[in-house]
């Protein structure tokens, strides 16, 4: 990274979302509920994962990992959003911010990898059910968790060196509620037309690739599923599948919006995008992905039970 931006710009100052006086309290408080809400859903999955021996399995060993990411990357963006909403000081070093961009980039990225993981598990599990022991291994767990933790880690450096590798030399103000790579590169004084079209190179290479896998991989589930079950069976199959689709919807489609469309045409409706894959998602992630699963509510019944007794 160029020093010259540490010196030249030694912080920013984050605009959040909105400098309208009397919205700031209402939006502290439904923000804050969303961050309680998506700590205790995404957390209270992974402790019931991990104290229920019925839910050893490879489906929610991924769940696990993506209820980690969710609370990371919320982490990294709700708690400083939150302070800016309740005291008014929205300044952030340069070294904070590269670092608040950077970790973003890494779970999201990450995420999005779990994500393919995930709807490649089902796929194994629904389409060749003989053979899935053997292909969806313990062994075959952790080296795809560590692949898409690896894959989020290289990306995560490349996205962080593009976006803060130049000079900063004014204004000061970011307009938005975190440190994102749009409205940070805007501030940069050098030319940065080499550096938006890497970023934009590797969210789609990122993006489209493990969407393709996700599609897919549903695609085939829904296909194995019409043909071979009884009709209560397509139905649940059908409500399982369109949730987990209008949740991959909502999060790939803000994701694409942000990041894979020219630097002149972001404006003010990017916070609007952002709210749902950095607040709004994470909080809908276990409710949709596990919270339904019979397997769950039974392990959820057995722990409170043994709650009870103690």
């Amino acid at each position: 990274l160029a020093m010259g931006g540490n010196y030249t710009q030694p912080k920013f100052i984050l605009l959040g979302i909105t400098d309208t006086p009397w919205a700031q309290a209402p939006l502290f408080v439904v923000f804050l509920l969303i961050y309680i809400v998506t700590l205790a859903g995404n957390i209270g999955l992974m402790v019931l994962v991990w104290v229920a021996p019925s839910l050893h399995t490879p489906m929610y060993f991924f769940l696990t990992h993506f209820s980690l990411a969710d609370v990371c990357y919320s982490t990294v963006i709700s708690p400083k959003m939150l302070t800016d909403l309740l005291f008014g000081d929205k300044t952030i070093s340069w070294a904070g911010c590269m670092t608040q961009f950077h970790l973003f980039a890494l779970f999201v990225t990450a995420e999005c990898h779990l994500l393919a993981a995930m709807a490649y598990d089902r796929h194994v599990a629904i389409c060749h059910p003989l053979s899935y022991v053997l292909v969806v291994s313990p062994r075959a767990c952790w080296q795809l968790v560590a692949w898409c933790y690896l894959v989020a880690s290289l990306c995560a450096l490349l996205y962080t060196g593009c976006t803060f590798g130049g000079s900063f030399c004014g204004p000061h103000h970011v307009d938005h509620f975190f440190c994102d790579a749009s409205p940070v590169l805007r501030l940069a004084c050098s030319d940065t037309h080499g550096c938006e079209a890497a970023i934009f190179a590797l969210a789609a290479a990122n993006g489209l690739g493990t969407s393709v896998v996700i599609l897919l991989s549903y695609g085939r589930i829904l296909h194995a599923v019409l043909g071979t079950s009884s009709a209560p069976s397509r139905a649940r199959a059908f409500r399982t599948c369109a949730s987990h689709l209008v949740s991959v919807a909502v999060f790939y489609g803000s994701l694409f919006f942000m990041y894979l469309q020219p630097a002149s045409r972001h404006g003010s409706r990017d916070k609007v995008a952002s709210v749902f894959y950095t607040v709004v998602s994470p909080m809908l992630n276990p409710f949709i992905y596990s919270l339904r699963n019979r397997e769950v509510k039974a392990a959820l019944g057995r722990c409170g039970r043994m709650v009870l007794n103690l």
